[in-house]
């Protein structure tokens, strides 16, 4: 059975905390391979949380140059990489928006969000039925507490327990705040919901079920 499931490990590739181990040993090919696997996630997130590209790149390069250059900073008994890698996306990005405290544009650069938010997640249904733009300018118009909880929990499908860690809370917290957001997002997007047949508005509140 173990060598079973060596063989199977092998074949499947490192895991995450294996690739962490590795890069900072200084193979590039873990980085590389770590990098693959997580940056979408880590840029994404960023994006999703400020509506612009060029701030998600930067988040990103600096989330990586993080875990290379903080060895410390990575704990695998504390969680998964991934986790880390989000929350340390996360203070980047907070940072970012404290720096700027300026309207988040929610009319220019969202090519990218529009096409990745129509197949993920919990809202990829209720995306699909409505207006593309509407939902996207309702996340970016959350608060910033709330909007973290819906992209972590719904658009990046992490669970309460993992987006706890993220964020540093409690998962009371998480599920209080993402209960809260969704009933905003259901408000502002109450007239795109009109303008649509009525089947299809019951539909898209089963999304935020």
């Amino acid at each position: 059975m173990t060598a079973t499931m060596n063989l199977v490990m092998k074949l499947s590739g490192p895991t995450d905390p294996e690739l962490v181990r590795s890069l900072l040993g200084g193979d590039k090919e873990a980085l590389a391979e770590l990098y693959r696997r997580r940056h979408g996630n880590v840029y994404r997130f960023a994006l999703y949380m400020t509506g612009r590209p060029e701030i998600a790149d930067d988040v990103a390069q600096e989330t990586f140059m993080t875990l290379i250059n903080n060895r410390a900073a990575y704990d695998e008994t504390k969680g998964a990489v991934n986790s880390f890698l989000l929350g340390v996306a996360r203070n980047q990005v907070l940072r970012r928006l404290r720096q700027e405290r300026s309207t988040v544009p929610v009319d220019e650069h969202h090519e990218e969000i529009d096409k990745d938010v129509a197949v993920r997640g919990h809202l990829s249904s209720f995306v699909r039925k409505e207006k593309i733009d509407a939902v996207r300018k309702a996340v970016l118009s959350l608060p910033e507490h709330y909007r973290e909880v819906v992209i972590l929990c719904e658009l990046q499908e992490m669970s309460y327990a993992e987006t706890a860690q993220i964020m540093n809370c409690a998962v009371g917290t998480v599920r209080s705040r993402l209960h809260r957001a969704r009933a905003i997002l259901m408000e502002k997007l109450e007239p795109a919901r009109d303008e649509s047949p009525q089947s299809e508005a019951v539909n898209s509140k089963r999304c935020f079920a």
